[in-house]
């Protein structure tokens, strides 16, 4: 079966639901893990590239399945505002005690979106729409969620707006799929695969575009995947070498470390709390 009942247990999506997989347990685990915040870092860097928003403007994305805020961080390094959504009730916790500068919804993307038409600039999804293609139990339907998801998300966007959604596809099918159920959404785009000739390094990003505006300065024209690893903004190193940000000198604290619960009071104290 292309989408299966738990056939697979390499990856989460094949576990169990994200609500059930990311506990309380599993999301500590996951919003510490120093080589997992620089990959959804990178990721969320690269599909804000994707994206194309004017230097100059500033931005409201939506960010699905936002999970503990990684990705949202660099979008608010990047002086944009930001709403996150998650299924998982644990990761949404461990946001909050990060004190990220988005809002956070609590709420399932194969329900949809119930924002008002136009909400949006733009929207990210990193590591996360991979879900809607599987299925627990056979009442579900992974074809209606998926349906429901790109319906409303094209919904939510300004005209022109764009999307830019990373995924794991278990198959080609999935591709196709997301890809076929997008389009006829009224999304144009397509996907774009950086590092295609890599097996680890591999990325899937699905760019869309909520119809065409003139005032948004956008080429319909889909952005090329990287080809070169030394092309993208954060290296890929080997293990037991550091690894090194271009352009940034900071380094990111573990939740909850020393030095972040040292941030943290700082930060209390200087708002008099």
């Amino acid at each position: 079966s292309t989408w299966g009942y738990k056939l697979m247990v390499s990856k989460p999506e094949h576990a169990l639901p994200p609500e059930q997989y990311y506990n309380e347990q599993e999301a500590l685990k996951y919003s510490n893990n120093t080589h997992i915040i620089d990959v959804q870092t990178q990721l969320a860097e690269r599909a804000l590239e994707i994206l194309a928003i004017p230097p100059e403007k500033k931005a409201l994305l939506l960010d699905i399945g936002c999970g503990s805020g990684i990705s949202g961080t660099v979008l608010s390094e990047h002086g944009h505002e930001w709403i996150g959504l998650d299924i998982s009730k644990y990761m949404l916790n461990v946001a909050v005690d990060r004190e990220v500068d988005g809002d956070l919804l609590y709420a399932d993307m194969g329900q949809g979106f119930g924002f008002r038409p136009g909400t949006f600039d733009g929207a990210i999804s990193i590591s996360a729409i991979q879900w809607l293609c599987t299925a627990e139990t056979k009442l579900e339907n992974p074809f209606k969620r998926i349906h429901i998801f790109f319906e409303t998300l094209y919904r939510l966007l300004v005209r022109g707006g764009r999307c830019a959604l990373q995924f794991y596809p278990h198959n080609a099918d999935q591709i196709e799929l997301l890809t076929n159920a997008a389009l006829k959404c009224g999304f144009t785009g397509g996907m774009i695969i950086d590092y295609p000739h890599s097996t680890k390094a591999k990325k899937y990003f699905l760019m869309l575009n909520a119809g065409f505006s003139e005032e948004i300065t956008k080429e319909l024209v889909l952005p090329k995947g990287l080809e070169d690893l030394g092309d993208a903004k954060v290296e890929i190193v080997g293990k037991g070498e550091k690894k090194k940000r271009r352009g940034r000198q900071d380094e990111r604290m573990s939740y909850k470390s020393k030095d972040w619960i040292k941030a943290k009071k700082e930060r209390m104290k200087k708002q008099g709390r």
